[in-house]
C-alpha cells in the first residue's frame, strides 16, 4: 500500500513524461496485488486482480507507446518542452496527435472514463472493500492530478485537438455511469458506477481549461473546481465503503442490496451515515457533493461547454434515482429473512466514518479554506 501511495504522489507531481510512466507502474503493480488479498476467501477476489492486471497491462502499454511518439515529435520527455514544441508545430503533427490518444487512453484508463471502465465494476466487487475504497478514491485523484498536468501543461497549447474528443468522453462517462448504475443489485457495484458517473462530471469540469467562474463574488478556475471536486468526492467514497464494511450476515461482509433491507431498523446512525454519503453523490444542498459540482459544471459553463452541463444535469438527476433507492430500501423495506447485521467497527473504521461524514458536511457549509488550497494547488500544477 505504501508503495501504492508512494506513485500515487509522484504520479501528478512528474515534470517529464518518463518520471511519470515509473510512477504509473509504482502505483499500479500493488494494486494488482492488493485486490487479490481475498482470493482464499473468494474467487472473485482472484479474477479481478487478473482482470485489472490484463488491462492495466494493455494500458499501460498505450501510454507508452503514446509517451515515445510524442517524445518524436517534441525531442523532448519534458512537459514544459512539449509545450514548446507544441506552440512552435516543429515536428509531424500527426504524430503528435496519436501520440495525445494513445497518452489519453492510458490515464482515462486510470480515472474509470467509458469506454474504458470496463474493468472498474468487476474489479470494486472483487477487490476487498478496504482495497477499494483507497482504489476508488486515491487512484482516481492521482490520475486526475496526472491528467490535469499533462493536457493543461504539455498539451495546452493543442487544447482545439484534444478538446472534442473529452466533450464525447465526459457525456459517454456521464451516461454509462448513472444509467448502468440503475440496474445494479450489487451496493458495490452500484458504487463503482457511480465512481464511473463522477469521473464524467469531473472531466466536465476539465473541458473547462482555464476558465474563471464567477460563484458569490469570488473567481474561481477550472482547475480549482475540479481539484476541490476530487477532495469531496474522497472523503465521502471512503467514508462510504467504510460503512460496507461493517454490514454483514451469517456468511460474512454482504453487499447484495436485498440484504440491505430494514438496515435502517437494525442500524439506524449507520444507515443515516450511509444516505449522507448518498445524497452527497447526488449533490443534495448542504452536501460537499452539491458545492463540488456547482462548481465543476459552472467552471464548465464558463468555458463555453454549456451542452456538456445541460447533460451533467440531466445524469445527475438519473444518479439520484439509484440513490434514493437504497436509502428507501434501507429506512422503508422490511428485512429478508433475520436481515442484515451490524459488526461493530473497529477504532479505525470508525474514524474513516466520522472524518469522511465530518468532511462532507464541513466542505459542503465552508468550502473556502479547500478552494484557496486548491487554488495554490492549481499554480503548482500549471
Amino acid at each position: 500500500m505504501l508503495f501504492a501511495l508512494g506513485g500515487m504522489m509522484l504520479f501528478p507531481a512528474a515534470n517529464d513524461l518518463l518520471t511519470m510512466f515509473v510512477a504509473l507502474e509504482v502505483l499500479s503493480l500493488p494494486l494488482y496485488l492488493l485486490c487479490g488479498l481475498a482470493r482464499r476467501r473468494r474467487l472473485i477476489s482472484q479474477e479481478a486482480a487478473m482482470k485489472y492486471f490484463l488491462l492495466g497491462a494493455f494500458s499501460s502499454a498505450l501510454f507508452l507507446y503514446g509517451i515515445a511518439l510524442v517524445y518524436g515529435f517534441a525531442g523532448s520527455f519534458q512537459l514544459a518542452a512539449i509545450d514548446t514544441a507544441i506552440s512552435a508545430r516543429a515536428g509531424a503533427t500527426s504524430m503528435l496527435l496519436v501520440g495525445m490518444g494513445l497518452m489519453a487512453v492510458g490515464l482515462l484508463f486510470k480515472v474509470g472514463a467509458a469506454p474504458f471502465h470496463a474493468w472498474t465494476p468487476d474489479v470494486y466487487q472483487g477487490a476487498p472493500t478496504a482495497v477499494t475504497a483507497f482504489m476508488a478514491a486515491c487512484t482516481k485523484i492521482a490520475a486526475f492530478g496526472a491528467l490535469l498536468r499533462v493536457f493543461y501543461v504539455a498539451f495546452g497549447a493543442a487544447s482545439w485537438e484534444w478538446l472534442p474528443v473529452m466533450w464525447v468522453i465526459a457525456a459517454l462517462t456521464m451516461a454509462v455511469g448513472s444509467v448502468i448504475a440503475i440496474t445494479q443489485t450489487d451496493v458495490k457495484r452500484m458504487l463503482a458506477y457511480s465512481s464511473i458517473a463522477h469521473a464524467g462530471f469531473v472531466i466536465t469540469g476539465f473541458v473547462g481549461v482555464q476558465s474563471n467562474a464567477d460563484i458569490n463574488g469570488s473567481q474561481v478556475t477550472s482547475l480549482q473546481a475540479v481539484l476541490f471536486y476530487l477532495v469531496t468526492y474522497g472523503f465521502a467514497t471512503i467514508g462510504a465503503f467504510a460503512v460496507v464494511t461493517v454490514v454483514r450476515d451469517a456468511g460474512g461482509e454482504t453487499t447484495h442490496l436485498s440484504r440491505w433491507a430494514g438496515l435502517g431498523k437494525e442500524a439506524p446512525v449507520l444507515a443515516g451515515v450511509f444516505a449522507f454519503f448518498l445524497l452527497a453523490f447526488a449533490g443534495i444542498p448542504l452536501t460537499s457533493g452539491f458545492t463540488g459540482k456547482w462548481m465543476v459544471f459552472a467552471a464548465a459553463w464558463a468555458g463555453g461547454a454549456w451542452p456538456l452541463v445541460v447533460v451533467a444535469v440531466l445524469m445527475s438527476a438519473v444518479a439520484a434515482f439509484f440513490y434514493v433507492r437504497v436509502i428507501v430500501l434501507m429506512f422503508f423495506s422490511d428485512p429478508v429473512g433475520d436481515g442484515p447485521t451490524v459488526a461493530v467497527p473497529s477504532i479505525l473504521t470508525t474514524a474513516a466514518i466520522t472524518v469522511g461524514a465530518t468532511m462532507t458536511l464541513v466542505l459542503g457549509v465552508v468550502p473556502q479554506p479547500v478552494l484557496d488550497l486548491a487554488r495554490q494547488a492549481g499554480q503548482f500544477i500549471r
